[in-house]
């Protein structure tokens, strides 16, 4: 039942970062064990997508129905495949250097043998696909218009 969250604030706006997740038609292009990917239906406010991963030996396909609401979230919810459930969400917030992000998943395998293998690699796996939509930011949308800075350190207090 690995679960797993992040945040960060980027330098594009919320639409940008919007429109880059909920085209998961491109994921096999640059989404790190995404080997194939359809968007099978979509309106405005939905998105039934199928999409194929692989990693080692193990190939496995799914289908997703996300809920769209541009720009502020994606919310993906697991429709048939290999798991018993899966749940992901982004949320997209204007924010004064660009756009906070807010990516959030947890899943689980029906087979534990799956279970297994993801697990040992589940953290690594997660920052690299969120470093993937920011690489596909770049690419896409070209070098950030203005520079983030980074959040200042906070040491602890000794008491």
């Amino acid at each position: 039942m690995p679960t797993h969250a992040e945040s960060r604030v980027v330098a594009w706006r919320p639409e940008q970062m919007w429109d880059l997740v909920a085209d998961v038609d491109s994921y096999p292009k640059f989404l790190p064990w995404c080997v194939a990917a359809r968007v099978r239906e979509r309106t405005d406010t939905i998105q039934v997508a199928d999409m194929t991963i692989g990693f080692g030996p193990f190939r496995e396909s799914f289908t997703s129905r996300n809920a769209l609401l541009r720009p502020q979230y994606i919310k993906v919810r697991y429709e048939r495949g290999p798991f018993r459930y899966l749940n992901n969400d982004w949320t997209f917030a204007a924010d004064p250097r660009g756009c906070k992000v807010d990516f959030w998943v947890d899943f689980e395998f029906r087979s534990r043998l799956l279970q297994a293998a993801i697990g040992v690699v589940f953290n690594e796996a997660t920052r690299r696909m969120v470093n993937a939509f920011l690489r596909r930011a770049r690419e896409v949308y070209g070098p950030p218009p203005v520079a983030v800075a980074a959040a200042p350190r906070v040491r602890p207090q000794r008491v």
